[in-house]
């Protein structure tokens, strides 16, 4: 058995901790970040149930008295900056999961910078002296373990699980702290009366395989016996890319305004594919609904693409496919994920998927935007429209 010299950092509540540090009046208070749907909620207004891509409207009622503050995503992206340094000094070995949330390896390096206990205590001051934000840390044997302690942990802490111990420490948690239990999931297994990991552990993999599916069966089932072989990976290029709208809980979306969601993701996922000098095959549409139960349709095209008309005209077609079940249970979130991705030298597709249009306009509209800005040239339909926060990535 390894030693747990695995650390999964994850900034506190980061948006509104980054508002709470730079006033001070803001402090100790419940803060909502994002005014028609909530970006993040600092921990005062979680406390009173507030949770993010909830519509603004439900939050305030569920805590009248939050401060609300809009998004500032450039400061943002310079505390996310400061941290990573904060990060880069500390260890060679940092694999980033988000501009919040990263893992590092701080394996053969007590002789130098002390006990992993040690580095990770020593982490967090230093991201609060230099970057002012709280932050979380679990140290483990494996990363799955790190993130599920370091979730245990929250807000503002630090937990180490020593090897000996994990079982202990794991199975006693709700099943919800395996990766891949989200709703569906969780409710197939209560329904089952299956609560906790260590109930999972006890099932065999074939039952579990039975109940999930073969991927999501074994998957579970390592996991509740925390074996992840999984390293952490420096400088990994983004397996995906992925942008979002939630729209609140406004009831007679028309087909038109979806269009234009969708429209206004696909621009802006078609300028990250280029900026990063990417390339995908396969587009996922992402949609929740009014019941907050969610669906994914996606389709992979025949050669890979970083021409927003195709993404767009991929994910139409998906949308069409899905209006029925929209009809029927209402939207509240739509997104686009794009997957299969690899360097821009990959052949492009030369057509729209599913309708022809002017391809050589949707090209040159590309080239303008990706070279003077995104609104250096605007669609006609898209004008005076809120797209919605553009999120602060990591560098590719």
């Amino acid at each position: 058995m390894g030693e747990a010299t695995v650390l999964h950092a994850d900034l506190d509540a980061f948006y509104a901790s980054v508002e709470q540090r730079d006033d001070r009046r803001l402090r100790g208070r419940p803060v909502i970040v994002g005014g028609g749907v909530v970006l993040a909620a600092s921990y005062e207004a979680k406390a009173y149930g507030v949770r993010t891509a909830m519509s603004g409207g439900r939050a305030r009622r569920l805590c009248p008295h939050a401060v609300v503050v809009p998004p500032r995503m450039s400061v943002y992206s310079e505390a996310s900056k400061a941290v990573y340094r904060v990060f880069e000094d500390t260890t060679p070995a940092v694999e980033g999961l988000s501009i919040d949330e990263a893992f590092l390896d701080v394996r053969g390096m007590e002789r130098l910078s002390g006990s992993p206990a040690a580095i990770a205590a020593r982490l967090r001051r230093d991201v609060l002296e230099h970057v002012g934000l709280p932050i979380t840390v679990g140290v483990a044997r494996t990363k799955f373990l790190a993130k599920v302690a370091s979730g245990v942990a929250k807000p503002d802490g630090l937990l180490v699980v020593p090897p000996d111990r994990e079982l202990e420490f794991l199975h006693p948690l709700p099943i919800e702290r395996l990766w891949g239990v989200g709703p569906v999931t969780s409710e197939k297994l209560r329904r089952l009366g299956i609560t906790t990991v260590r109930e999972v552990a006890h099932l065999g993999e074939g039952a579990l395989v039975a109940i999930l599916g073969q991927a999501s069966g074994r998957k579970l089932h390592a996991l509740a016996h925390n074996r992840d072989p999984r390293r952490v990976q420096v400088g990994r290029r983004r397996r995906s890319m992925g942008s979002q709208r939630a729209l609140g809980r406004r009831v007679g979306r028309t087909p038109a305004e979806l269009d234009t969601v969708l429209l206004a993701i696909s621009d802006r996922l078609g300028q990250r594919l280029r900026a990063a000098r990417r390339v995908c095959r396969t587009v996922t549409l992402r949609l929740r609904f009014d019941d907050f139960s969610r669906a994914t349709r996606s389709y992979t095209v025949r050669e890979s693409t970083a021409h927003t008309q195709v993404i767009l005209g991929v994910g139409r077609d998906l949308m069409d496919a899905a209006m029925p079940m929209i009809r029927q249970r209402g939207v509240t979130l739509v997104g686009l994920t794009l997957s299969n991705l690899d360097d821009d030298s990959a052949i492009q597709l030369a057509l729209p998927f599913g309708r022809r249009s002017s391809i050589a306009l949707d090209r040159a509209l590309d080239v303008v935007r990706d070279r003077y800005g995104t609104d250096a040239v605007t669609r006609a339909v898209l004008l005076g429209r809120d797209h919605g926060p553009a999120v602060p990535l990591l560098p590719d």
